[in-house]
């Protein structure tokens, strides 16, 4: 059952993750942030007149010419007006600002969008939903997790707690906006995120998971270099840099433990039976295989699989399909 709106009761089933390591100092500054921008509202009316009949002479079969009357036509189907965009800002629980963007259709119906590893909310996945959704005439929130984008905080590397927990603030704050939020959508590690926050709150009825990780010891060392988790089992930390040696990360001991020790098992089988959940996933997903899409479907209670045959894992040629998928599934009667 949903709390009414204003209202999210939370309620914590598994303690997912271990007892943090001692602390390793990591560097301090934030991200440098844009300056706050507020987007003015589109006032754009619900119908639009497309066309007018020319009120020019035509000929007149009996010879000569008569005056046609002008007459007005309007289309029967109404043009979907574009949402306005207001650029939002809300702190979390730990005091940090988080910064989204309010993409405002009309509808109190939300759906909130929530970003991979080192993406934002302006990752271009994120923003062919938006443009998916407020087509529909579906309201939508993105905002970047705390120390990624915009948002104020310290980038680490796993993190997967404190994201649900900005998650949290973020549904909190909808709710107490009076916005009823019809689905929360996470892609890669953002997907790990909403079925973590599916795990212990019970007041968002859909979630959807688009390419997440479901064994999270898996992939670092393809992403972060072979021997890397020796390394800062030794080290404490290791610094990642590009390939122009410039530092990108630091990924600690610390937040190294709170993914190894983030149980995505655990999560699953944890889901309430009344949220509807769908996993979407490529099958030629080279980043995270396809066989963890499957692993979500065997353990989530009220679970949906669509897998996009020859779709990678940002869906680069299959945005269309993806967004259909996402839009299906959220405005769908069905369970």
């Amino acid at each position: 059952m949903l709390p009414p709106a204003g209202h999210c009761s939370a309620r914590s089933r598994h303690t997912i993750t271990a007892s943090p390591s001692p602390l390793i100092p990591s560097p301090s500054s934030l991200r440098p942030r844009e300056s706050r921008t507020l987007l003015p509202a589109a006032a754009v009316g619900a119908g639009a007149l497309l066309c007018s009949a020319p009120a020019t002479p035509i000929p007149d079969p009996r010879g000569g010419r008569r005056p046609l009357r002008a007459m007005a036509q309007t289309h029967d189907a109404f043009i979907t007006p574009p949402a306005s965009e207001e650029k939002v800002e809300i702190a979390n629980k730990h005091g940090e600002r988080l910064v989204g963007v309010l993409h405002n259709t009309g509808s109190n119906k939300i759906v909130v969008l929530c970003h991979g590893f080192i993406a934002t909310k302006n990752d271009s996945l994120i923003l062919d939903l938006t443009a998916a959704l407020t087509k529909n005439g579906i309201s939508v929130f993105r905002f970047d997790f705390s120390g990624n984008g915009e948002s104020e905080g310290q980038f680490e590397y796993g993190n997967y707690r404190k994201e649900a927990d900005d998650l949290h603030s973020v549904v909190l704050y909808l709710y107490q906006k009076s916005y009823d939020i019809a689905a929360v959508v996470g892609h890669s590690k953002g997907g790990d995120v909403v079925v973590l926050y599916a795990s212990i709150y019970d007041d968002i009825r859909r979630i959807v998971n688009l390419s997440g990780r479901f064994d999270l010891k898996k992939g670092i060392e393809e992403r972060i270099g072979e021997g890397s988790i020796d390394r800062i089992n030794k080290e404490g930390y290791l610094d990642i840099k590009d390939k122009y040696e410039n530092f990108n990360y630091r990924v600690t001991k610390e937040s190294l433990m709170e993914r190894l020790n983030t149980d995505m098992r655990a999560a699953s089988i944890s889901i309430s039976k009344e949220c509807r959940f769908l996993t979407v996933h490529g099958s030629a997903d080279k980043t995270i295989p396809v066989e963890d899409a499957y692993e979500f479907a065997k353990l989530i209670p009220n679970h949906k699989l669509h897998v996009i045959e020859g779709a990678n894992h940002n869906y680069t040629a299959h945005r269309k399909e993806v967004a259909e998928a996402v839009v299906n599934f959220i405005t769908s009667d069905g369970a």
